[in-house]
């Protein structure tokens, strides 16, 4: 191989969670050939595979991973201009928010709201990562990915992803064979804020925002509400916001009059589990060993240096037992683990 394959290589440096245990094998890819190389490889020796970018939504197990860790590390971003959009081309190791920071820059609209979120942009359309009213499904035109049972690249287009909230075809056992390597957005040239969220609403109350402007606005609140992935342990958001019935939203209101609501698919109600953390079971800056939720947003779990994966998983299923004790809401991790 053209890379060489690592052996025994801790995985805790390449997660922003910075816990876990080892991985048996482990390579770096950046082009097509050496993605190619590492797949083959996996399969001479009969390897499963798993995929790495930045590592900010995994939860490495301590017992590490039994097989061939792949760090995609591709760049490159391009781009089409047409009649009244542009189609912008970014390569899987791309880090989202430098795509954003660019596509913001040259003032195309439609992933601004997306700014500051730790990942690559190879991971989103897996995650359908979203944040501020905005997910990447709103925006994503086609994603190039590779076969890892035919050895073969292919194209899927929007419709074929099978986007939900923070899911896709890619999370099922058959669209896991896929590797993103590439992905393709089309932005608006026109003006198209999306400022409906509070935060946004109130920054920007009669005014009419430049793309610039927001990406700015959304950097700051997230900054304020979620600590530096460089400097603490953390997943960001680890759980996701649940969806209940209309029938349940209005029993929870009647207990819980302030809590917010978003109407979704098929009359279900998404409500702010991040307001149920802190104005319910007050679990902001609760901490238990070395495992806390963060003293600004209680959705964020943080990790000590000296956390084990064992730890922040007891931790995670305590709040969500608690949740379901206190307002019988079923909650869904959003962080996966590797295992």
């Amino acid at each position: 191989m053209s890379q060489q394959i690592q052996r025994h290589v801790s995985l805790k440096k390449y997660t922003t969670l910075g816990v876990g245990g080892e991985t048996e094998y482990f390579v770096p890819v950046a082009t097509p050939s050496e993605l190619e190389e590492a797949v083959l490889f996996a399969r001479s020796e009969n390897l499963l595979i798993a995929i790495l970018g930045s590592g900010s939504n995994v939860l490495v197990d301590d017992a590490g991973f039994s097989g061939l860790v792949i760090l995609l590390e591709s760049k490159g971003i391009s781009f089409t201009l047409t009649n009244d959009s542009v189609l912008v081309t970014a390569q899987a190791g791309e880090l989202l928010d430098d795509v954003v920071s660019y596509c913001s820059t040259k003032g195309w609209w439609g992933i601004e709201n997306l700014s500051h979120i730790p990942g690559t942009i190879g991971a989103t359309p897996i995650q359908n990562v979203g944040a501020y009213g905005v997910e990447i499904k709103d925006v994503i035109e086609t994603v190039k990915v590779f076969n890892t049972q035919t050895h073969t690249y292919e194209v899927f287009k929007n419709e074929m992803c099978n986007f939900g909230y923070r899911d896709s075809f890619f999370k099922t056992q058959d669209g896991k064979k896929y590797i993103v390597t590439e992905v393709t957005l089309r932005l608006s040239l026109i003006a198209n804020p999306k400022i409906t969220y509070r935060d946004l609403q109130q920054l920007f109350a009669n005014t009419t925002p430049t793309v610039q402007e927001i990406r700015e606005a959304i950097i700051t609140i997230r900054s304020k509400k979620f600590p530096n992935w460089k400097e603490v342990g953390t997943a960001g958001s680890f759980f996701k916001n649940p969806t209940v019935s209309i029938e349940k939203y209005k029993e929870l209101t009647v207990a819980f009059p302030d809590l917010p609501g978003f109407k979704g698919e098929d009359d279900m109600v998404k409500i702010s589990l991040g307001w149920i953390l802190d104005k319910v079971l007050f679990l902001k800056g609760f901490r238990s060993g070395n495992v806390a939720t963060y003293t600004e947003q209680a959705l964020v779990l943080i990790a000590d240096s000296s956390a084990t994966a064992q730890e922040v998983i007891a931790f995670a299923n305590s709040i969500v037992a608690e949740i379901k004790n206190k307002i019988d809401v079923s909650v869904e991790w959003e962080v996966t683990v590797l295992k």
